[in-house]
């Protein structure tokens, strides 16, 4: 039986897409960018679809550069689902799916997140393709 997923957990996923969907999807005002950066662990990194690993500064001069660059972009975030839980540490699933007009990409997200006195940190996010 999977047990119901924390809706604060839910918030912060949905929440880091929205903002990074607002950065590059519109003309934001710089706290976007700040909300999404002060959201990423020191220690952050991804490894991204096609395989790439990135850091957090590389990470955030990528989505800095992106700025307004994909406009009407929708990133919509689905099956949430916590995998594991122990300590301060926080494993999660979930798929992904960004859109812009009539194209749709989707991917199935692991992430890593730490549970901080603020709230949650990423610390990892490892990104495959789906199936559509």
């Amino acid at each position: 039986m999977m047990r119901a997923v924390d809706p604060g957990l839910v918030g912060v996923v949905a929440g880091l897409h929205w903002d990074l969907a607002e950065w590059m999807g519109v003309d934001a005002p710089p706290k976007v960018f700040d909300r999404f950066a002060n959201a990423l662990d020191e220690r952050f990194s991804a490894v991204t679809t096609v395989g790439q690993v990135v850091d957090r500064d590389t990470l955030l001069a990528g989505v800095w550069s992106a700025r307004n660059t994909q406009p009407g972009l929708v990133i919509e975030v689905s099956d949430i689902e916590e995998l594991a839980r122990g300590g301060t540490v926080v494993s999660v699933r979930f798929t992904a799916e960004n859109q812009m007009g009539e194209l749709r990409t989707r991917r199935l997200v692991t992430a890593i997140l730490i549970i901080a006195d603020h709230g949650y940190l990423w610390r990892s996010v490892h990104e495959t393709p789906a199936a559509e």
